[in-house]
């Protein structure tokens, strides 16, 4: 029997301070194949790399149409696509303040080419791919040669 979403995808993002450093870390894995991605960036916050995980997972996919789970402690981002608040934000130009446009309308894109399902995960807890998102997502954070989130250093100049 195949199951209805054989590619699992679990992200975290972090962030040292809010903003701060941040990082963000991906497990992929389909059947018995496993993918790790991570990367950090000198100046963001948490909600964005929690995003940018979801984001930077599906850009790493060489397939489309195809179906996956995706794992993450981020009721933000879980509420924003469950709950379709992104439709909304959409429709309304993100009016009220809403943040992280720029990362939204990126996904918005990319999850035209999936079905995806969002599932809740309690972070810091017992779920071992939750754990090891979140100790790449630090460890990038923690790292060198961090890169620059210039859609956030664009809204917040110092």
């Amino acid at each position: 029997m195949q199951e209805k979403h054989p590619l699992r995808i679990y992200t975290d993002g972090s962030s040292r301070g809010n903003p701060g450093r941040g990082g963000y870390g991906v497990v992929l894995i389909w059947g018995q194949a496993r993918k790790e991605l991570s990367c950090g960036y000198r100046l963001t916050t948490n909600n964005r790399m929690e995003l940018l995980g979801v984001i930077r997972a599906l850009e790493s996919l060489n397939k489309k149409n195809i179906a996956a789970t995706i794992y993450t402690d981020s009721q933000y981002v879980v509420n924003t696509v469950e709950k379709k608040w992104l439709d909304n934000w959409i429709k309304t130009d993100f009016k009220g303040g809403k943040k992280n446009k720029d990362l939204w309308m990126i996904f918005h894109r990319l999850r035209k080419d999936f079905q995806l399902r969002f599932v809740w995960v309690k972070g810091h807890a017992d779920n071992a791919m939750n754990n090891r998102c979140d100790e790449l997502a630090t460890t990038a954070a923690d790292g060198g040669n961090l890169l620059v989130d210039e859609g956030y250093e664009l809204e917040n100049p110092s």
